[in-house]
């Protein structure tokens, strides 16, 4: 690590680096390609900008690539690394989707040294001539178990192509990992030195992962009710989108101070509803796996699985967003009586130690409340003037486990006035006409 790095790295308060940024610091100096497995809030992105940032030569155009699988996180790497890249007077440029083109095209006529982005608006600057990655040495690819997959996977290659593949230096961070990440060799070409950290990391902080138990037409009660308890901020993560925006829907419709962070909103919306979660002015925060993947919210208490992860892998990088650098955290997976079942016989296989959880007078307690006593007084007294209210046990009035009202000699009954006689009303439809014919027969017997 260079000498000022150093200075900032003590600056900051830490005294030693994290096992990954300690093991890949040799190795991606010398210009090896890397794969860095480590658990989530380990210092995975500062463990390759330290060493990028030290081969970057200012005045040589564009040399190091970071991908990223969303929007938020490459403004949070460029965020990271630019506050390290102006040490060494280096350019950092964030080229994401939903940003202005025409914006970051202006931008890149002032050669930066350093890109983030999402491959996406990557190749499409690529295939426009607009980006030229010839003098290209090191491409990151950040959560690359969801990154190598699908249309993304195709569009890193797609970027490889406009560089000089066969000498460029490749990077791939994880928290877990995938089939694909041990076939790395054949897909890219090269031999990928793999540094796994993960069984020695201690860099989280103790966090509780507990259930609670809730039926489908409660659970949005529970919701609102968990974000009263006191300091409670939380990411609320759900696998659909109309599910996410039926919750939103009705969390509006009870006053719940939330914000919702998906895919489709535009960036201005979604970098305002990261600003405010982060700040503290929402309690909850209502979201997507992609959306929030690899979100950093420092020392965030909780996070809510509103809907059951799809597998392990991804309650693995929900639950990675608590207990970061340290800090204590909490997980709390909600769900009927079916839903719990499968997702403690989905997570058998780790070292996870879920257990129930409860929620009493605004707290998350580990113990499950004993059922609420009657609001009667249960004392027996001689005098039944001495009970409360009129409703007691009283003394030598029958069985004890019987709660009789009381009655108190002498006491004035309340008195009520007489009830006026209401008028009947007669409800014969036929009796006009039956008056009538009787008159006629009259008249008739007359004649």
């Amino acid at each position: 690590m260079l000498d000022i790095f150093k200075g900032k790295f003590a600056a900051m308060g830490f005294t030693e680096q994290s096992p990954i940024q300690t093991a890949v610091a040799e190795p991606m100096a010398a210009g090896k390609s890397v794969l860095g497995l480590a658990p989530t809030g380990s210092g995975k992105t500062l463990a390759f900008t330290w060493p990028m940032l030290e081969n970057v030569r200012v005045g040589d155009g564009i040399q190091a690539l970071i991908l990223a699988p969303s929007q938020e996180l490459a403004m949070q790497t460029t965020n990271v690394v630019r506050d390290w890249a102006q040490l060494v007077d280096a350019k950092v440029l964030a080229i994401t989707g939903g940003a202005n083109v025409k914006r970051q095209m202006e931008k890149l006529k002032k050669h930066p040294e350093i890109i983030v982005g999402t491959p996406g608006r990557i190749t499409n600057l690529i295939a426009d001539g607009k980006l030229k990655l010839g003098h290209l040495k090191l491409m990151i690819v950040d959560e690359a178990d969801e990154l190598l997959t699908d249309e993304t996977l195709d569009q890193i290659r797609e970027i490889l192509d406009a560089t000089f593949a066969e000498t460029l230096q490749l990077g791939f961070f994880s928290a877990t990992e995938t089939k694909i990440l041990d076939e790395l060799p054949r897909w890219f070409g090269q031999q990928v030195e793999k540094i796994d950290v993960r069984a020695i990391d201690q860099t989280q902080g103790e966090v509780r992962h507990r259930t609670m138990e809730v039926g489908n037409s409660h659970r949005v009660d529970l919701l609102k009710r968990i974000s009263r308890v006191d300091h409670l901020r939380a990411l609320v993560f759900f696998n659909k989108m109309q599910e996410l925006q039926h919750v939103s829907v009705e969390l509006r419709h009870q006053h719940v101070d939330f914000v919702a962070l998906t895919s489709n909103q535009r960036q201005v919306d979604r970098e305002k509803a990261l600003r405010l979660f982060r700040q503290g002015k929402v309690e909850l925060l209502l979201t997507t796996d992609l959306a929030a993947r690899g979100l950093d919210v420092p020392e965030l208490p909780a996070v809510i699985n509103y809907q059951l992860p799809k597998d392990v892998t991804t309650y693995i990088h929900r639950s990675g967003r608590t207990g970061r650098m340290g800090a204590e955290g909490l997980v709390l997976t909600l769900g009927n009586d079916h839903d719990v079942r499968d997702f403690k016989k989905m997570m058998k296989s780790t070292d996870y130690d879920i257990k129930p959880g409860y929620l009493v007078d605004y707290k998350i307690v580990d113990t499950k409340p004993s059922k609420v006593a009657p609001t009667l007084t249960f004392e027996h007294v001689s005098n039944p003037a001495d009970v409360a209210n009129g409703r007691h046990r009283v003394e030598g009035q029958g069985h004890p486990d019987h709660v009789a009202h009381a009655v108190v000699p002498n006491e004035p009954k309340p008195f009520k006035a007489p009830a006026k006689p209401k008028k009947k009303r007669s409800h014969n439809k036929h009796s006009k006409k039956k008056g009538m014919r009787k008159k006629n027969r009259e008249r008739f017997n007359q004649d």
